[in-house]
């Protein structure tokens, strides 16, 4: 290997631990609750020059839609439901209200930042509009055996409460605006499935 391209492969993985560094930075300020911080901010948490970031990245939104996306592939599987639809009807609920929080737990820093992007960037945008389509067929699935003894009309009605129960936005209420703790809305949110899904 001839002395320049040992060079540039020295850059590049130079180049490649410096993005790493810049969007665990990220990251770590959107998890202290930092969701629109500044590149100075940001190259300063991550011990990376300002004029580096800015080579490194276009903009913030673009270091945002990385950092966000490579969030949500490190725990994809908490994403996992496993035996959906089998099962008595109160193990059901308790698997699904569980995974919701667990969640919670670990996406809501990033996605308070991926909702404040959304309405301006199409990406992130499209992106969460998947995971919602995604997390409400697991609802739909979990409960297909109490949905199935409903009419249509009545069934979507029920399904539309249930995704509306066991979505972020809802814990999001739960867990900061009443301050439950995570059992505590767990509970909370399985008391109102119990009341809502037929027996």
């Amino acid at each position: 290997m001839t002395t320049a391209s040992s060079d540039l492969d020295g850059r590049r993985a130079r180049r490649g631990r410096n993005r790493e560094a810049v969007v665990d930075a990220l990251l770590e300020l959107f998890r202290e609750g930092e969701l629109s911080p500044s590149v100075a901010t940001v190259a300063e948490r991550s011990g990376v020059s300002l004029r580096s970031v800015f080579r490194y990245f276009d903009d913030l939104d673009e270091m945002g839609r990385i950092a966000i996306g490579r969030h949500l592939e490190r725990v994809g599987h908490l994403f996992e439901l496993p035996n959906m639809g089998e099962g008595p009807r109160a193990d059901r609920i308790d698997a699904l209200v569980d995974q919701r929080v667990a969640l919670y737990e670990q996406v809501a820093p990033v996605m308070r930042a991926a909702l404040i992007r959304a309405p301006f960037q199409p990406v992130i945008s499209t992106a969460l509009r998947h995971r919602r389509e995604f997390l409400r067929a697991m609802v739909e699935q979990q409960f297909a055996p109490e949905l199935a003894t409903l009419d249509a009309d009545t069934a979507a009605a029920v399904m539309a409460a249930a995704d509306v129960l066991t979505s972020f936005e809802a814990l999001e209420v739960l867990r900061i605006d009443q301050q439950l703790t995570s059992d505590r809305a767990a509970e909370t949110i399985k008391l109102s499935l119990d009341r809502l899904l037929p027996r």
